[in-house]
């Protein structure tokens, strides 16, 4: 796991111990620190750690000292305390601090891993929450795992920044959108960004299981197990093991088959067909699906319990009429795909119509589309004939809506940029009159003519 774990202790043999148990349990990035200033000094200087095993008693500066100097430093590093003192007014002091836990020495190795996984996982789920509420995202710290995705729209890089943070989770993810939007590409980007992104990544279109099939892909069999048998065959579990399973279409799995699968992620067990022997499985399992699993679950075509094993995380991406901005920079990628690092010459009508059209197949038919563009093209610049004709016609109705459509008042057009600068300054009057470059009193009198409160 790639957190930045700090733990601060004078005693140097515990710091030893801990280092030894987190790393064997799959941690890295742990750094030790027997002087509290140090670790103190580390915090100021913007070191990211995530969490920090803080022991109470040092010498200089104690325990919740450090506790306090972190919280203000860096309130988002999650502070477990560590004493050999159970003490309830202690560890209510340290919770009302800012502490996310408190341990009485000695500390077993699951109770010390239980509470640091407890606290990240609350970290990455403040991180999620934090993220929908400010204005500037953060950049990704992975950035090649997500390079295969591309964009510059603004709801896409929230949703690939809260990817990454489930990323470092094993819980299980669940995608959902139309088809086309790239449910697949931001699996195996979610994969590449964890600590399995060195093992296996299959992805299984979950349509094409049939009952007659599932045991065998899934669970694999041995020689002779059935007629037909010929020879071993390892599953998609036992293959996947230590990796990312990517179960696509995840709702048009059969009712019958569902359970199966439900015991397997439950259990982390199966059973290979032709033995008896149990086996344990270690898998991160992403799903994705462009049905409603609501509404299916709603007439039992779909498990709920099921759901909620796959639903751990959630993400929706959106369709690619509410992203046109990407529209020009997906048509170069494309270009550059098909035709070279030059990518193509382009008329200006061909973007206009490319802009107009709504795109039912998502990205894929964009793809599609350029690709036709290029090849009727013949190395001459794309032009208004070489598109699909229902893209052309698309492109028609919308110049004639927009010739149809009446033009807005300089009243209309003043109060829609006065309602969205305020909506952008969170309805903050003050930034909003300096923004606008307009005075207090004028812009309440007009919110107030607006009907706004």
């Amino acid at each position: 796991m790639k957190n930045r774990i700090l733990v601060v202790d004078d005693e140097t043999d515990f710091l030893d111990s801990v280092r030894r148990g987190l790393i064997t349990s799959g941690f890295k990035g742990i750094q030790t620190e027997s002087d509290p200033q140090q670790a103190l000094a580390e915090v100021e200087n913007g070191t990211p750690y995530e969490v920090a095993l803080i022991d109470i008693t040092m010498p200089g500066i104690d325990g919740v000292q450090l506790l306090e100097a972190i919280k203000n430093r860096q309130p988002q590093i999650e502070c477990i305390m560590v004493t050999a003192l159970d003490e309830a007014r202690t560890a209510v002091n340290c919770l009302k601090k800012g502490a996310y836990d408190y341990l009485v020495k000695p500390v077993s190795k699951e109770d010390l891993i239980s509470s640091i996984q407890r606290a990240l996982e609350r970290k990455r789920l403040l991180d999620i929450l934090n993220i929908g509420k400010i204005k500037s995202i953060p950049e990704l710290k992975n950035a090649t795992a997500f390079a295969p995705i591309t964009t510059n729209n603004e709801q896409m890089t929230r949703i690939l920044r809260i990817a990454e943070l489930h990323a470092a989770s094993n819980a299980p993810v669940l995608i959902t959108g139309e088809t086309g939007t790239g449910k697949e590409l931001l699996s195996q980007a979610i994969h590449a960004a964890s600590d399995r992104g060195h093992r296996q990544f299959t992805a299984i279109n979950m349509d094409a299981i049939t009952e007659s099939l599932f045991d065998a892909e899934f669970f694999g069999h041995t020689k002779g197990a059935y007629t037909g048998a010929e020879k071993d065959r390892t599953g998609y579990l036992e293959s996947t093991h230590q990796g990312t399973l990517f179960l696509d279409e995840i709702g048009n799995l059969a009712p019958t088959l569902q359970g199966k699968l439900l015991r397997v992620l439950q259990s982390g067990e199966f059973i290979k067909i032709g033995t008896n022997t149990s086996r344990k499985v270690d898998l991160r399992i992403i799903a994705a699906t462009n049905k409603e699993l609501e509404k299916m679950m709603a007439t039992g075509r779909f498990r709920k319990d099921l759901y909620y094993r796959l639903s751990g995380s959630w993400l929706h991406l959106p369709p690619l009429r509410e992203r046109m901005d990407d529209v020009p920079l997906l048509t170069g990628c494309f270009l550059k795909e098909f035709n070279g690092p030059d990518g193509a010459e382009v008329e200006d009508a061909v973007m206009e119509a490319l802009m107009a059209y709504d795109y039912p197949g998502n990205i894929r038919e964009l793809k599609s589309i350029v690709r036709s563009a290029l090849s009727l093209a013949q190395g001459k610049p794309i032009n208004i004939n070489c598109l699909p004709g229902h893209v052309r016609q698309r492109a028609k109705k919308y110049v004639q809506q927009a010739q149809n459509q009446p033009v807005p008042t300089l009243a209309e057009l003043e109060k829609d940029h006065i309602l969205k600068i305020y909506d952008m300054q969170d309805n903050n009057k003050a930034e909003s009159a300096r923004v606008l470059g307009i005075g207090i009193n004028t812009l309440r009198r007009k919110l107030k003519a607006y009907g706004v409160k």
